[in-house]
């Protein structure tokens, strides 16, 4: 749900209001969206993918980088502000960092859900990260042990690439040869 209520406020006035809070604030059009805390578990999860995307990518072009770390998705063609804080973000391209964040597109995102925003991971983001062009957006729910893998599809929709529950071997379509076992990953 969105902090301003109704209301929308400047990008300075949005940069103003993280410096006088210690809350995960992401903007998206005038909007601000509080992110909660993450649980223990979202952070073991989170921990995990790190650690398997990280050794997968070691000594290649792309990095990972894990909340709190701010993307502001930029794309030519796409009007608006959107500065999101992902849980992981898989980078290739290096022409968007700055010192404090990355501007522009990141290959891969991965989201973990929590009771109480998945709409913004299941619908505002999805929208999003489809809208400007994220190859491949992971859906982690660890209330159900559950990861959803979105590509985009030539005619830049979503499409689910792979789900599973429980149990079983995931795959990456934009990093061939990346497998995580989901045993693993909710242990």
């Amino acid at each position: 749900m969105g902090l301003t209520h109704g209301s929308f406020i400047s990008l300075k006035q949005f940069y103003e209001m993280r410096e006088e809070s210690d809350d995960l604030l992401e903007y998206i059009d005038g909007v601000v969206f509080m992110s909660p805390s993450p649980s223990t578990k979202h952070q073991r999860v989170s921990s995990r993918l790190q650690l398997k995307f990280g050794n997968f990518l070691e000594g290649g072009a792309c990095e990972v980088f894990t909340a709190p770390y701010d993307v502001h998705l930029k794309k030519d063609g796409v009007e608006g502000n959107k500065i999101i804080i992902p849980d992981i973000s898989i980078i290739c391209d290096k022409s968007g960092f700055t010192e404090t964040k990355y501007v522009g597109v990141p290959d891969l995102i991965v989201e973990i859900l929590s009771p109480s925003n998945q709409s913004h991971d299941l619908v505002t983001k999805l929208n999003l990260y489809m809208k400007f062009g994220v190859k491949e957006y992971w859906i982690v729910n660890p209330m159900l042990n559950s990861i959803t893998v979105y590509v985009l599809n030539e005619e830049g929709m979503y499409e689910q690439f792979d789900i599973k529950t429980g149990s079983g071997k995931l795959a990456s379509k934009q990093f061939d040869g990346f497998e995580v076992d989901l045993q693993y990953v909710f242990k």
